[in-house]
């Protein structure tokens, strides 16, 4: 999950890679540093920390050159220090690496043996040392690059650099991402695109098994076996402004505020009103394939998975089929029960999560259909799946994710009205009603984002608090799973959600005056029930935040704080109540002073295991 920008061009290098990397560091933290081609061989810049240390350093000690690799890392091998941050040096050899090498070891041992020295205890380093080895007999860098990569096991994107060869940078991937910027002259490489889209849209998204020399003005793209490759550019029509703050404090404040864009954004285009469906231009699958299904498996991780929880109750409750929801780091370890006549659904914001990307993987091996629901164009997991249901959140910088979850949800209930009409459970008039309560949601959350202020008094009347609760029942227990986990996330307050019934079965017990308790209380299905629970927390003297539907007066003569929200279906409910939890555990970590956007031991793309 670290980032990577490399450069090769007329241009000053360092700056554009320092930018590139502040674009990136949502992606790693514990350390950075840049290395450039110079006349005299390459010179590196490293700094434990955020980028501020790093930019202090190349103040001091300013790089020149042309050509350069920068790194933003997050550790997985080797504690965060400058000894062990990228880019690593071997003799000749310069590397930058995002992956995990699984077989490091055994490579270390062997090239000690033959007489190499390491200075850091990072599985990257072996990269480094490894090309250095074979330049000896290879003949020339490239082939050198070649042979070192199919010796190694394991995940990995690359960007490396040779002093013998000033005029050339080479990048490779297996199992990391990879995009290539194409300008005049020049090419920009990245581990992710806005670190590259200030200065080109045009985009080549490498494959695994890739590899990508640049020399001079031309680019040539191959497999690391050495195949030749045609590769097409895309344009990515992103703006630059979007991965910026735009005046926000914060990228999560900034995002929070995205979310009726997002939601229009990730609909339009794929509402048939008329014929009460949607179309979904990249699905995979005709109707009679959809009726092959009896099944289904949703796979994913933290927030993500709390989305497919409350797929579950729109799939189930809608087209009638049985629903198991998975987390991806267990799935492959359980010997899960899949056929052909089972779609496995993966969900991932960035399309590169390790553990989803294998649980798709085992899922094919199985024999099951299989759909990703991700936001990330031409990412590893959309390009593995036999479909793909873009959300279109653009690029999400904090870390704790905001608008690719509403987005996640309105993709799940678009793909519950596909499936629905396809299997012919969902008649044309039912189709027609949940595509104009979903029409209003973007409006209905800007309505709800006006509760922006009142949820900051709110957060100051609670900031204190040692431990909250969150209460939800039916599709909002996910709801209050996801408000809970935003808490711990960015304001580090123990958090826990719970289904509203269940609170008798033990959390109970941790009810007394000092703890507040978030209960989801919409006037939907459950409603009645929710209040009862809401009233055993009031007898126990817990302090009661509701958020309630607009009007709701029985509610607000019982809850100490309540924020009231449009009414709006069942089914949907969950998309509106997630914006006050957003903003009640961001208002509380700014009251606390924690970094909103990088929170502690956190990184957005988690691409190891």
């Amino acid at each position: 999950m670290c980032g990577i920008v490399g450069y090769i061009g007329e241009q000053e290098a360092t700056s554009i890679i320092f930018e590139g990397l502040r674009k990136l560091e949502y992606r790693g933290y514990d350390s950075a540093g840049i290395a450039t081609l110079q006349p005299d061989g390459i010179a590196v810049r490293r700094s434990e920390g955020k980028l501020l240390n790093l930019e202090k350093l190349l103040r001091e000690q300013p790089l020149a050159g042309s050509i350069g690799i920068g790194h933003t890392r997050w550790a997985t091998h080797g504690r965060p220090s400058e000894t062990n941050a990228h880019p690593h040096r071997a003799g000749s050899i310069v590397v930058v690496h995002n992956g995990i090498i699984e077989n490091y070891l055994g490579l270390k041992e062997q090239l000690q043996a033959a007489g190499h020295k390491f200075s850091s205890q990072t599985d990257t380093e072996v990269i480094a040392h490894l090309v250095e080895e074979r330049l000896k007999t290879a003949g020339s860098f490239e082939v050198a690059v070649r042979t070192a990569l199919q010796e190694l096991q394991g995940a990995f994107a690359v960007c490396i650099l040779c002093k013998d060869q000033p005029d050339t940078l080479i990048a490779a991937k297996v199992g990391s991402p990879m995009v290539v910027g194409l300008g005049q002259g020049e090419f920009f490489v990245a581990s992710d695109i806005p670190a590259i889209l200030a200065h080109t849209r045009e985009m080549v998204f490498m494959e695994d098994g890739e590899l990508a020399v640049f020399n001079g003005r031309s680019a040539c793209f191959s497999t690391i076996a050495g195949a030749p490759l045609e590769k097409k550019a895309r344009h990515i029509d992103w703006s630059p402004l979007m991965a910026e703050k735009g005046g926000y404090k914060h990228f999560m404040l900034k995002e929070i505020h995205e979310q009726p864009r997002a939601v229009r954004d990730t609909i339009a285009g794929r509402l048939q009103e008329q014929q009460g469906d949607v179309y979904l231009e990249d699905l995979g699958y005709a109707d009679a394939a959809l009726q092959t299904v009896q099944r289904m498996v949703i796979v994913a991780c933290g927030t993500s998975w709390h989305a497919a929880l409350t797929g579950k109750f729109l799939i189930e409750g809608h087209c009638r089929i049985p629903v198991e929801i998975d987390i991806a780091s267990e799935f492959r370890y359980r010997s899960p029960v899949i056929d052909e006549k089972t779609l496995v659904m993966v969900i991932s914001q960035s399309g590169e999560t390790a553990d989803t990307l294998a649980a798709l993987r085992e899922a094919k091996k199985l024999g099951a259909m299989n759909l990703a629901i991700c936001n990330v164009l031409d990412s590893s997991i959309a390009r593995d799946a036999a479909g793909v249901i873009y959300t279109h959140a653009g690029p999400e910088i904090g870390v704790a994710s905001t608008k690719a979850f509403v987005t996640q949800l309105t993709a799940l209930y678009l793909f519950t009205i596909r499936l629905g009409r396809a299997i012919g459970r969902l008649s044309v008039s039912e189709g027609q009603q949940m595509i104009a309560d979903l029409k209003k949601v973007p409006e209905l959350l800007e309505q709800t984002l006006k509760l922006n202020g009142q949820t900051e008094k709110i957060a100051r009347q609670y900031m204190n608090a040692r431990d909250f609760l969150y209460l939800g029942r039916g599709r909002n227990f996910p709801i209050a799973l996801e408000g809970a986990l935003k808490l711990k996330e960015i304001s580090y307050i123990h958090a826990e959600g719970y289904p509203a019934g269940e609170m008798k079965h033990g959390p109970i017990a941790l009810i007394d005056e000092h703890v507040p308790v978030v209960v989801l209380v919409p006037k939907n299905s459950t409603y009645e029930k929710t209040v009862s629970n809401m009233e055993e927390v009031i007898a126990r003297s817990g302090r009661v935040i509701a958020l309630c539907s607009e009007g709701d007066h029985e509610v607000q003569d019982k809850a100490e704080a309540t924020l009231e929200l449009p009414e709006l279906s069942d089914d949907l409910d969950p998309i509106l109540l997630s914006v006050p939890l957003q903003l009640l555990a961001y208002h509380i970590a700014v009251l606390k002073g924690t970094d909103v956007d990088q929170p502690r031991n956190l990184a957005k793309s988690v691409t190891v295991e």
